[in-house]
């Protein structure tokens, strides 16, 4: 179950030539492939392009009318590997994974492909997830083009560039036998806005007719003496000719190019940003219109060299606006313009920041600072934004700034979701560590990544998808009686955890614990269906149990935690493989349905149920004013977002007590964690009924009636002590 549905959005993909499509950035990227004549697209969620494959998802339909094939591949490698069909066939087939992350794992079949190169169009669509608010190491995806030499489109964010992005990435393709990667930041994944749709392309050379009549090219495949060749054929057939398709469709984009002799050279994913910058400085209006000459890189890889020099001939300076390091079109620019004997000064992280985002106020300080340079007459200093606008002089009465904030505001790391069943397996390990001392816990990406973060702090190290048992193959020793523990989550197992992590401990005899959290999902990434999920699926296998998969492989010692909100039985199974005499690999795996998702799936059935008058109880907990001393170790034991703090009912007790506030969905681990950890009895089970029936709400009002009467009681009693 992803996290959102687009069945209703998809049926725009229907949409005919002339018919106007409005939707986001991913739904029109999908429309594209559709009008291009895509007969195959595979893929691995993660932000920004998970919605790209839930789109896919609910599309299926139409792409099964289309004889479009589209599978949720099992990594990003597999989604890689697929392109091979493109390879001996005029088939069109597009690829989609999270970078630079993704492009890491498939980085091996997407050498070989555009080593060997492509009949059909080859188009790999990444989301690129660099920047302030990505969850990975800050990389880009420009080295894996000019690594491997494949073609780099970076469209302007906005829904006609991109659809074009994809259309003329499939001919690029195909005119230079060369795979492309179309890159979508995170803004251009999900933009909003219009354009003039197509009909839809049925292939006219299908999957079938490449069954039927193979096809086999021994030039193609990468061995020697043909490695050796593609190098050649990549410099000097592949690269002229995508450089002449380029200049001939006019991919890149020339604004305003003679009004100044100085320019801005930009990446076209830059583009709505430096338009806004320029705004702010009055140098361009809202609808794009610039007094500053633009040359807009569509295509970051290859630069066409006559359209830079032609771009440059006669002015001053340009500057480049490449958000991220290192500075490859930079450094780019300087050599074609220094072979051309052109004189025009090259500005770029000189006055732009070298890493980091690049966000409106980084670039309206870059261009200001550029402009300044270059025509400072053109700058309106009373009307500077405020972002870099000169600081007033201080005072010894200035007003409090944001940095006076951090001694007043409470740092609040990221977390687990309210209820969240990973929680409480991270609450029985912090149990076991008080009993057996810390151990070393190599982690894995995804939600649980959360528990090396406060209140839980477990974990030193995660080395990528998958890996977190290989994370901690080294520390493999019989010098000592201690083990370590490693994280894995259900999605990196079945991504590449069951060869990379499994495999490897059963041969190489690891004697070290494995925790696999199964959640039913690959929650982080959205949601999405994996081999192990519970619930059926009518187009992929689910129910695939991850105790029969490590058995399979050779793992002996396997338990299976069916409830991870049982604190006791959590932290004795831990607590045994960590002590156990036994040798070899163990494996723990820990069930409980990621809550996130069984909220999802459960609130609209009850409230469909509330509606139609029927009875619906659902579970709250609370704690107990009066009984609550104000420790607060089950807050520090859980982390649970609806479990706080507000001030003392009893006026003798200073100390704030605990409360459960209404986020609550009654998963019962505060209890838990009271029992488990020998805490107060403060914590009290409620149920919140719907539409009870009569003799429920007679209880009721009796309830409430002898709750007042010693309710009285104690206030007469307060007022007596505080009068």
């Amino acid at each position: 179950m992803a996290e959102r549905s687009f069945a209703r959005e998809v049926q725009q993909l229907r949409l005919g030539r002339g018919e106007v499509f409005r939707g986001e950035g991913i739904l029109a990227v999908t429309k594209a492939l559709l009008q291009s004549g895509v007969s195959y697209v595979a893929g691995y969620q993660g932000a920004p392009i998970s919605h790209l494959m839930d789109v896919l998802s609910d599309a299926n339909d139409i792409l099964d009318e289309l004889g479009v094939h589209f599978e949720h591949s099992a990594s990003e490698a597999t989604a890689a590997a697929t392109l091979a069909a493109s390879v001996n066939y005029p088939l069109r087939g597009a690829v989609t994974f999270k970078s630079t992350v993704g492009t890491n794992v498939a980085s091996d079949a997407l050498a070989n492909l555009a080593s060997g190169g492509v009949t059909g169009g080859a188009l790999i669509i990444v989301g690129e997830d660099y920047g302030d608010g990505s969850s990975i190491m800050q990389e880009r995806s420009h080295a894996f083009a000019m690594k491997s030499q494949m073609w780099l489109l970076d469209p302007r964010p906005n829904l006609p560039s991109v659809v074009r992005a994809v259309e003329e990435g499939f001919a690029l393709s195909e005119a230079t036998h060369t795979p492309v990667m179309l890159e979508l930041r995170i803004r251009a994944c999900h933009v909003h806005g219009r354009f003039v749709a197509k009909d839809n392309v049925r292939p006219t050379f299908t999957l079938k007719d490449a069954i039927e009549k193979p096809v086999r090219d021994v030039s193609r495949i990468v061995l020697p003496p043909a490695s050796f060749l593609h190098e050649q054929e990549k410099i000097r057939t592949r690269w002229p000719a995508a450089q002449q398709f380029i200049r001939e469709h006019r991919l890149n984009e020339v604004f305003a190019e003679r009004a100044r002799d100085f320019g801005i050279i930009l990446q076209g994913g830059m583009y709505n940003t430096t338009v806004r910058s320029l705004e702010l400085l009055g140098l361009a209006d809202a609808f794009g219109s610039s007094a500053v000459p633009l040359y807009v890189l569509n295509v970051t890889y290859p630069l066409v060299e006559p359209e830079v020099t032609a771009f440059c001939a006669g002015k001053r300076g340009v500057l480049v606006i490449e958000e991220g390091q290192p500075d490859f079109i930079e450094q780019n620019l300087h050599a074609i313009l220094r072979r051309a004997g052109l004189a025009t000064t090259v500005h770029g992280k000189d006055v732009l920041p070298m890493a980091g985002e690049y966000t409106a106020a980084a670039v309206t300080s870059g261009v200001l600072a550029f402009v300044d340079r270059y025509a400072p007459e053109l700058i309106d200093r009373a009307a500077l934004p405020r972002v870099v606008r000169p600081p007033a002089p201080s005072t010894a009465a200035a007003a409090p700034g944001p940095a006076g904030l951090d001694a007043h505001v409470h740092a609040r790391p990221p977390s687990f979701c309210t209820g969240c069943p990973e929680r409480p397996i991270f609450t029985a390990l912090k149990l076991v560590e008080r009993e057996l001392g810390p151990h070393h816990v190599s982690c894995d990406i995804g939600c649980h990544l959360f528990s090396i973060l406060p209140p839980f702090n477990i974990g030193a190290t995660t080395m990528g998808y998958g890996l977190g048992w290989a994370g901690a193959a080294a520390l493999n020793t019989s010098a000592t009686r201690k083990r370590t523990l490693s994280i894995m989550g259900d999605g990196g197992f079945w991504h590449n955890g069951l060869t990379s992590g499994v495999g490897n401990a059963v041969f190489n005899q690891s004697d070290n614990v494995l925790v696999v959290v199964d959640n039913s999902y690959t929650a982080a990434t959205g949601g999405q269906d994996i081999p192990s999920s519970s619930a059926p699926n009518p187009r992929r296998t689910t129910k695939l149990p991850i105790a029969d998969a490590v058995r399979g492989v050779g793992v002996k010692w396997v338990r299976t935690i069916t409830r991870t909100y049982d604190i006791p039985r959590m932290r004795d199974v831990l607590r045994e493989a960590l002590t156990t005499p036994e040798k070899g690999p163990k494996v723990i795996v820990a069930q409980s349905e990621c809550m996130l998702n069984k909220q999802r799936r459960v609130k609209p059935q009850l409230a469909q149920l509330t509606r139609a008058g029927r009875r619906v109880e659902r579970e709250r907990f609370g704690v107990d004013p009066d009984t609550c001393t104000g420790d607060h170790s089950c807050i520090r034991l859980s982390g649970c977002p609806s479990l706080t703090i507000r001030s003392s009912p009893d006026p003798l007790r200073l100390d704030p007590v605990a409360t459960v506030i209404d986020s609550c969905v009654g998963c019962g681990l505060c209890g838990e964690v009271a029992q488990a950890a020998v805490l107060c009895p403060s914590f009290y089970r409620a149920s919140v009924v719907s539409n009870p029936g009569a003799w429920e709400r007679v209880l009721s009002r009796l309830r409430l009636a002898v709750i007042r009467v010693f309710q009285r009681r104690v206030d007469r009693r307060l007022a007596g002590v505080l009068g």
